[in-house]
C-alpha cells in the first residue's frame, strides 16, 4: 500500500474511532482529544492514565501505547480494516478489550 492509499484508509479509521470514543467516553468517564494526526484518550479514574493512538506512516501501521504496552496494526485485507496481528484483533476490538481493562468494567467500541 502506497503512503496515499494509508493516509486515506487510517484518516477513515481514526474518525470513526474518534467518534465511538467520544460516545464511549461520555458514558464510561474519559476525554477524548485528537490533533496532529493522533488521538488521544484521558483518564482520571480509575488512576490517571493516558492512551495515545498514533499513525506510523513509514511502516504503514496504526501505533497504540495504553497500559504499558505498545500495539502495533497493520492494515488487513481480509478484515478491511487494522488488525493487530498476533491476536487478530481490529482496531476497535483492541480499543473495547484495553479500555474494559483500564477502567475494570465491560466497554465495546
Amino acid at each position: 500500500m502506497d503512503e496515499k492509499e494509508f493516509q486515506k484508509r487510517c484518516d477513515t479509521a481514526f474518525e470513526g474511532l474518534r467518534r465511538r470514543l467520544q460516545e464511549v467516553g461520555d458514558v464510561h468517564g474519559f476525554e477524548v482529544e485528537g490533533g496532529s494526526g493522533k488521538l488521544e484518550v484521558l483518564f482520571e479514574e480509575p488512576e490517571e492514565a493516558k492512551f495515545v493512538i498514533s499513525p506510523n506512516t513509514p511502516v504503514r501501521q496504526i501505533w497504540i501505547s495504553a497500559l504499558s504496552t505498545s500495539f502495533k496494526l497493520a492494515w488487513s485485507d481480509a478484515a478491511n480494516a487494522f488488525v493487530l496481528e498476533r491476536t487478530g484483533e481490529t482496531l476497535t476490538q483492541l480499543m473495547g478489550r484495553l479500555l474494559t481493562e483500564q477502567l475494570g468494567s465491560p466497554v465495546s467500541v
